[in-house]
């Protein structure tokens, strides 16, 4: 510090939008050829001389300086902690804070202070009176690594930064990420409340920068977009500049797993009486006499379940002859199940199949008893769970398939409305097997599974996975969204490799014969060629469709051509089919 040999490089933040550097962010670097250049030695060994106070300061000034120097006018970033902007504004007040900054020849109202390490202030609502007064004067503010596992919602909620930077642990391989690209959405939703900016540090790769263009985040930080430098930046890295002149459309990656979601909160738990310990057999009687859709009645002692009494089962035995003289006033426990299902209310519905398949099918007839914390809250029926599990299967496939885990119909319509909405040239394929029907009948399901396995496998190997859109419609039909220039070629390949690989799946007499004899559709014997697939596909232009429903369409026409050929590729273009 004395000898001044710290120095001040400038890296460019970059509008998402259109490529354009928005800002630049000043870094400090000690000398070079020596151990001091990287911020990290030097940031601790200011603390191993608890200079950390006067560091930062100079780190301050001698950005603000080398900015000021170079004659620029643009937005600058400087980071300073919370800790260090009290004491400087408690030191100097704000006015004083003020003239400084325009004696570097930097506008205040171009300044961006990037606030870092404000976990360690204890008092949020003094930091937030500073930040106002600092911004009175023009300054705008941002959070630094938010999401770093330090970071504060209330903080953002109370300072309302005009820029949150999102810690590169999000941003680096997003594109191969699901679970960081939700999160990067949720961030955004809490940004639109607090009306703040984000900006996606440590972005490194082409394939990450489309993500989070097409996330719709504003602005960018990070190799990929320009190193830091001793002189500000006119224009970013070539690389990153054709991608952001690329209209082409990233492919999000999915969830490769069907969901789990779905508790017992979605189930119609039926809040149901219930009886104590001492409850009699005629009591219980008139339980159900009242309530004649009640299927049981869980006993409580206290606010416990312990046991669950089946109606049917009770009935039966209460309408024996002498049965209410001889047992009426007598307690009903000895009819109870003392060993019942208990399920809590946030249970996973999908881990409850296993009372629809225990060998133990009292849970299935008695039902369950749904607690909240051990308390008891009613009973479920079976009826209820098959149900229950049944719809949450069924919109868990909408999202992912649970055979081949690829997107399904939701994820397949919102990438053909990014598709359309960007402008973008593309082509929708449609596939779909030759009968796949008759092989499934002979050889069984698990053989069927493995062939439509098949498929997405060569689907996927078929594609660029950063271009193109592979998803399951369902059953044995497929969508590829291409982007890639070479689709007919990868389409062509993909046919013709799933004929070679599907051969193994069919047994040598049936590779001899060509195919297999089985009944059709109406139950006549016939006999069916080996199963091959067909491709219908449609080149889509810039503004002939509106709607993915349209798009699906025509592609499932073109798929409709391909299979009355009964194998190939069908392109439909301007309104004329062509075979390949």
């Amino acid at each position: 510090m004395r000898s001044s040999d710290l120095y001040a490089v400038f890296q460019p933040i970059v509008s998402l939008r259109d490529g354009s550097i928005y800002s630049h962010e000043a870094l400090i670097r000690g000398p070079q050829g020596t151990s001091f250049h990287t911020p990290d030695v030097l940031l601790a060994a200011a603390a191993h001389e608890s200079l950390n106070f006067e560091f930062e300061n100079f780190c301050v000034t001698t950005a603000l300086s080398g900015w000021g120097g170079l004659g620029e006018t643009g937005r600058l970033f400087v980071n300073i902690s919370a800790e260090v902007l009290l004491q400087v504004l408690k030191q100097c007040g704000r006015d004083s804070l003020m003239a400084l900054i325009s004696d570097f020849g930097v506008l205040p109202r171009m300044l961006v202070l990037e606030i870092t390490e404000y976990e360690r202030i204890t008092d949020m609502d003094y930091l937030a009176e500073v930040v106002r007064d600092i911004r009175s004067a023009g300054v705008s503010l941002a959070l630094d690594d938010f999401g770093d596992g330090r970071s504060s919602l209330r903080l953002w909620s109370q300072l309302k930064p005009e820029f949150v930077k999102i810690d590169k642990y999000f941003t680096k391989d997003i594109s191969q990420h699901a679970d960081k690209l939700k999160t990067i959405q949720a961030l955004q939703q809490i940004a639109t409340i607090f009306d703040t900016s984000l900006v996606a540090e440590g972005i490194e790769t082409e394939e990450d920068l489309r993500v989070l263009r097409d996330l719709g985040i504003q602005y960018g930080q990070g190799y990929f977009l320009g190193r830091p430098a001793p002189l500000p930046r006119e224009q970013i890295e070539s690389q990153a500049l054709d991608v952001m002149r690329d209209r082409r459309v990233a492919v999000f990656p999915e969830l490769r797993r069907a969901s789990n979601s779905g508790s017992l909160s979605r189930l119609a738990v039926v809040e149901a009486p219930t009886v104590g310990l001492r409850t009699t057999n005629d009591e219980l009687a008139q339980v159900f006499l009242v309530n004649e859709k009640l299927n049981s009645v869980a006993v409580i002692d206290g606010l416990r379940p312990v046991g669950i009494i089946n109606r049917s089962r009770f009935m039966n035995e209460y309408s024996k002859l002498y049965y209410r003289e001889v047992w009426g006033r007598k307690p009903c426990l000895v009819h109870a199940n003392l060993s019942p299902r208990l399920i809590e209310r946030n249970h996973n519905v999908d881990e409850l199949v296993g009372i629809l398949t225990s060998e133990d099918q009292r849970y299935l007839v008695d039902g369950f008893i749904v607690t909240n914390n051990g308390r008891y809250e009613g009973v479920g029926t079976g009826e209820q769970l098959v149900r229950s599990v049944t719809e949450t299967r069924i919109e868990a496939a909408r999202h992912a398939n649970p055979l081949t885990f690829l997107p399904g119909n939701i994820p397949i319509s919102q990438h053909i409305e990014r598709l359309l909405n960007s402008g973008v040239e593309f082509v929708a394929c449609y596939a779909d097997l030759n009968n796949f029907k008759p092989f499934n009948d002979q050889y069984g399901y698990w053989r069927g599974d493995e062939m439509i396995r098949l498929v997405a496998k060569l689907a996927l190997a078929h594609c660029d996975p950063q271009r193109d859109f592979v998803g399951h419609v369902g059953g044995d039909d497929f969508i590829v969204l291409y982007q890639s220039t070479d689709w007919q070629m990868q389409c062509e390949k993909f046919i013709a490799e799933f004929a070679r690989c599907a051969l193994e799946l069919f047994d040598e007499s049936a590779r001899e014969a060509g195919g297999i004899h089985a009944e059709d559709r109406y139950g006549v014997p016939r006999f069916f060629p080996l199963t091959t697939i067909s491709v219908g596909a449609v080149k889509i232009q810039c503004g002939e469709f509106t709607s993915a429903e349209q798009v699906a369409s025509i592609a499932a026409r073109a798929k409709h051509d391909a299979k009355s050929r009964g194998e190939g590729l069908v392109i439909l273009e301007s309104n004329e089919i062509s075979i390949r």
